[in-house]
């Protein structure tokens, strides 16, 4: 068995034992190598060329967003954060993705005192999930700046829009980006969203923030019982299920704090499947990059009850899993690339407004 060559940067000498003892103990991965801080590790990186790097946020000398940064610039590799709390928390995180980690792994100062055994399944999943990703290289700096972002097309709203359609949406590993390039496209009149991202809890809100400054719709971590508005998008907070529900003729979110399936909590599978029971074929579903199955039955589920689905190529994908089992089970009508799907969706959406005219 090959296996997946894991380099890992913190400045903890007790976190990186402890990684090494982690990461070692799986039959399909080992350590390679560790250094304290990014600049130590800048030749040992260049000489080992490892699969994956593990790496943290706060160290001397160069913190380890700047490091990321640097790297997807000049020599691309897949990344998974493993970093303690800091006081700017999620921000620090999410713009880690934004720079192309492909996943983070948040611990508390608690759990380093009492070792990190019980994140070895954590760890250790989400490091082969970033052996098998796909890293893109950062735009090049000019005159100390990145390139402008390219003006987005506009995305014609259909005539005779109806309040009753919904898209649903699921994504976990890279989702955080393929979610923004979904929805900063979308017209302030689109129908209503529910989306599940695979985040804890310390992240969702910001994330929804971040999505609501960067978007033409409204964004917001769902808070449960809300009626669902065109032009808004509803996001599974990180410690509940989102689900859709009805209130006489009008959709609203529910929050429960069921036991996780799939391992998650929030799930897509339950997301998808409340969209089944309640919205039929008013909905369209989206299943976007992601590890593992969450949201295959879910998205099957759907399809039998008469919605359209679309999930993404696994060329634009950062993690091809959750995409690949929706389609292996007939749960997809389109398999589409990230650039195009706010586009398809729309579409579908303006087609199922004419025929609804029609009727």
């Amino acid at each position: 068995m090959k296996k997946t060559r894991v380099f890992v940067i913190d400045d903890s000498a007790l976190i990186r034992n402890l990684l090494t003892q982690i990461i070692n103990s799986q039959p399909d991965m080992e350590v390679i190598g560790a250094a304290s801080d990014p600049l130590a590790a800048r030749e040992m990186i260049r000489a080992t060329n490892p699969d994956v790097l593990t790496l943290d946020i706060e160290m001397p000398r160069m913190d380890g967003l700047t490091f990321l940064e640097k790297l997807m610039r000049l020599h691309p590799m897949p990344v998974v954060m493993i970093s303690t709390l800091t006081n700017q928390g999620s921000d620090v995180r999410l713009r880690a993705l934004e720079l192309g980690a492909v996943d983070y792994i948040v611990k508390s100062k608690m759990d380093i005192r009492n070792g990190m055994e019980s994140y070895t399944d954590e760890i250790t999943n989400k490091i082969r999930a970033a052996s098998t990703a796909r890293v893109r290289r950062l735009e090049p700096l000019v005159n100390g700046h990145a390139h402008p972002a390219q003006p987005r097309p506009t995305i014609f709203k259909p005539q005779n829009s109806s309040t009753e359609k919904l898209i649903i949406v699921g994504a976990s590993t890279g989702g955080t980006e393929a979610i923004k390039d979904f929805l900063i496209g979308l017209p302030s009149d689109c129908p209503g969203i529910l989306i599940t991202q695979h985040m804890p809890p310390a992240f969702t809100r910001s994330f929804a923030e971040r999505l609501d400054r960067l978007s033409k719709i409204r964004v917001a971590e769902a808070r449960g019982g809300e009626r669902i508005l065109p032009g808004h998008a509803y996001l599974a907070p990180g410690h509940s299920h989102l689900l859709l529900k009805k209130n006489g003729a009008n959709y609203v979110t529910e929050l429960s704090q069921a036991e996780p399936i799939n391992r998650f909590r929030p799930s897509v599978d339950v997301l998808f499947h409340s969209a089944a029971k309640y919205a039929g074929s008013n909905a369209i579903g989206v299943i976007l990059t992601g590890m593992g199955k969450d949201g295959a039955a879910g998205m099957l589920a759907m399809r039998q009850a008469g919605a359209y689905n679309f999930a993404q190529d696994e060329a634009s994908c950062v993690v091809f899993g959750m995409p690949r089992e929706a389609i292996a089970i007939g749960a997809v009508e389109e398999t589409v690339s990230l650039p195009e799907m706010t586009r398809r969706v729309m579409n579908r959406v303006a087609a199922m407004s004419s025929r609804s005219v029609r009727i």
